[in-house]
Formats: C-alpha cells, sequence, structure tokens
C-alpha cells in the first residue's frame, strides 16, 4: 500500500531504497509505533530523511499522499479530497465574527468531529456546522471559528488549535533561499574540532574507567572541543550587493557564531592592495592585503563573497578601479589570494543561470578555477564539500 509514497519520495528527490522501505514495513509490523497518523508521520520521516534540507520536501510528500487522514477510529469515514480545496471564502464582520461560539474543551472539539465525520454524506460550503470551506463550522478550512480544527487548505485566521496539514520543516528544502539557521546547518560540514583551553569539561569514559579501576570516584577532565577551523571572510559591500545586504548579513551571523577563528575584511568589487573592517572608514582605516597575506597563514579556508558584477577593467588593467588607482591589476590579487590560501571558494548571490551574460563573473569563475557557488542552500553546501578536502 505504500508503494505510492516511494514513489512519490523518489520522484521529489528523496532518496528512498527498497532497504528503507523494508525497515518502515518491519517496523509497522512490530507495532513500534501508536496507530496514529502522527506516529506514523515521524516514523516515516525518521527512517527515509537523513538530509535537513529534504525535511520540507519530505513534509509536502507526505500531505500530498496521506491528505484525508485525519484521525484514527473514525468508523471508516474518510474526507473527500474535493472537499479540501478551498472554493470560497465567507467574509464576516467583526460582529459576525465575535458572535461565533467555540465548542468548548479539546476532547468535546474532537469528539464532535468524529461525530460529524460519521454523519457527513455530502460535501458542504458554508454554515456553522458541517466539515467544510468558507463557514464557521469548527471544523474545514478557509472560515472562521475561534477554536477549531483546520482539514487541508491554507490558515486564514491562525485560529486552528490543531493542523493535520501542517509543515513544521518550511524554509529547510535545499532549493529555498537561506537564513541564518540553513547556512549554520550547511557550515556544519566544514569542522574539524580540536580540544583547546583549559580542562573545564567532565570526561565521562574516563571518569567511569577511573572510577572502575581505582575503586573509588576518580574524576577527569578534559579540555572542552571547539571548531579548530580557521576562517578568513572576504565580503564585498556597495554597488551592486546593496540588494543582498540582508543575506550577507544572515551569512556573517552565522559564520560568528560557527567559527571560533574567524577573520573578517571588506572589499569593493575586486580585491586589490587594502581592505578593511569598518565601512564608515574605508578610506581613512585600510588594511594593507599585504598584510593580511603574512599575517594569516596558509591553513586559513578563504571563502570570498561577492556578485563579481563589475568593468571587466577593474580585474584586468592596473587603474581600472572604480573607487581609487590601483597600480597592479585585480587579477594579480586575486591570483595572490589563491596563491596563498590554496582551500578557497567564491560564493555568488546572484542566480547560477544568470553567470554566462556577465564577462567578469566569467573572469573570475577562471581565476578562482571555477570555485565559485551560488549563495543558497545547495550551493553553500557544495562550497563546505570543497574547502573541506584536503589541499
Amino acid at each position: 500500500m505504500f508503494h505510492g509514497f516511494i514513489d512519490a519520495l523518489r520522484a521529489a528527490g528523496i532518496p528512498a531504497s527498497l532497504k528503507e522501505h523494508l525497515v518502515l514495513l518491519e517496523a509497522l509490523d512490530r507495532e513500534v509505533i501508536e496507530r496514529t497518523p502522527d506516529a506514523f508521520y515521524y516514523l516515516a520521516r525518521a527512517t527515509f530523511v537523513k538530509d535537513e534540507g529534504l525535511l520540507d520536501r519530505f513534509d509536502q510528500v507526505f500531505a500530498q499522499v496521506f491528505r484525508g487522514v485525519v484521525a484514527p477510529e473514525t468508523d471508516g469515514t474518510t474526507i473527500p479530497d474535493e472537499w479540501l480545496r478551498a472554493i470560497a471564502e465567507k467574509y464576516l464582520s467583526p460582529e459576525e465574527m465575535a458572535t461565533i461560539e467555540s465548542l468548548g474543551s479539546w476532547d468535546e472539539i474532537m469528539e464532535t468531529l468524529k461525530q460529524r465525520l460519521a454523519e457527513q454524506q455530502e460535501r458542504h460550503q458554508g454554515g456553522n456546522k458541517w466539515i467544510g470551506t468558507g463557514g464557521t463550522s469548527p471544523y474545514g478550512n478557509a472560515g472562521y471559528n475561534p477554536e477549531g480544527v483546520r482539514i487541508g487548505g491554507e490558515s486564514r485566521h491562525k485560529r486552528a488549535l490543531k493542523v493535520w496539514d501542517q509543515r513544521e520543516f518550511r524554509n529547510l528544502d535545499s532549493t529555498k533561499e537561506l537564513g541564518t539557521r540553513n547556512i549554520k546547518v550547511a557550515m556544519r560540514r566544514l569542522r574539524r574540532f580540536a580540544r583547546t583551553a583549559a580542562a573545564d569539561e567532565l570526561d565521562l569514559d574516563a571518569t567511569i574507567e577511573g572510577t572502575a579501576k581505582q575503586g573509588w570516584l576518580d574524576v577527569h577532565m578534559r579540555p572542552e572541543r571547539h571548531n579548530a577551523v580557521k576562517l578568513l571572510l572576504f565580503l564585498d559591500v556597495g554597488g551592486s550587493m546593496d540588494p543582498f545586504i540582508t543575506l550577507c548579513e544572515e551569512l556573517f551571523s552565522a559564520a560568528t557564531g560557527e567559527f571560533k577563528h574567524l577573520e573578517f575584511f571588506y572589499f569593493h568589487n575586486c580585491p586589490y592592495e587594502g581592505v578593511w573592517k569598518d565601512n564608515r572608514r574605508r578610506f581613512t582605516q585600510r588594511t594593507p592585503m599585504w598584510d593580511v597575506l603574512h599575517k594569516y597563514g596558509h591553513d586559513y579556508k578563504l571563502v570570498l563573497v561577492g556578485d563579481a558584477s563589475m568593468s571587466p577593467y577593474e580585474i584586468t588593467h592596473p587603474g581600472g578601479s572604480v573607487e581609487h588607482f590601483n597600480e597592479e591589476a585585480g587579477a594579480v590579487w586575486m591570483q595572490r589570494l589563491i596563491s596563498t590560501y590554496p582551500s578557497a571558494v567564491w560564493l555568488n548571490p546572484l542566480p547560477r543561470d544568470q553567470w554566462g551574460y556577465t564577462h567578469s563573473i566569467r573572469i573570475i569563475r577562471e581565476l578562482m578555477k571555477d570555485r565559485m557557488y551560488p549563495l543558497t542552500l545547495t550551493g553553500l553546501d557544495q562550497a563546505m564539500r570543497e574547502l573541506g578536502r584536503k589541499a
């Protein structure tokens, strides 16, 4: 009976092997969960989803395949799919909304829902009793009731006590836009833990072993683990990067929370002989690029963030910068950066399908040896994998 579910998962890009299918069937056969839709949802999710980026996609597939599974013990009554379509909306005045009375407790609402499922024989639209759309009944969707159970559809008034069709992991789809949490999830691939500083963390295994050998409590401490990866972050600011300010802020926030050893600098369009840390003092307090190259060792991972959209002359010719006269071309400084930091990537907030239309993007990609990735969850995941490779 679950073949359609497996096919739908595969069609959505979620790996669903025969082994996982058999594990799910075995778990159901051994009754490791209660016979409820919620319990089955969590069991299926734990069985098939191995990547956080697929959680939202799984929710969509599950809702599509098992739509109409509302609650156990409904005397075999099911909800026709057409009832779930919100074909009309009834607009109520504030006075009408205020006059609608709730049924009472949660148990009373669910008991009445069971009765309505058993009694109702056809689709219903509007009204205040039956399950349907566009009405004031506590059951259905696209209507209004201060304490209701939404069945299908989308929330209108945010009043439902129970939502059977809710997607709990929206925004964790790898095809969605980034957010601070999603960025942190992707950056966790770039981890190499080391124990540093004072021994202030309990070593439980060593304590148990020492206590068993000594015959008395033998407490062992150890240094706390920290991410030992060192990250050098270069952020393009101003001009065509202004539309991506929020996205870059989220990236910066996630990076500072994920990496203990993080150094950052700003540049405009292309890195030249000077970078800065404070945009308000970009012309008065610059850090010479040579100082950066000499201060931070080869073990740093380099991440450059920018749309790489500029005049090609800003990269290829001395004096091409739009802000100052650069004695050496931007390409020269890019080559020095890549030579000093072999583990390097460029993150581009522009969609990948637009890269081919801009000559400067093609030049930067060549200088980066094609290690440019879109600033999406999938692109960031690929970039972190690239940085995680051993040089």
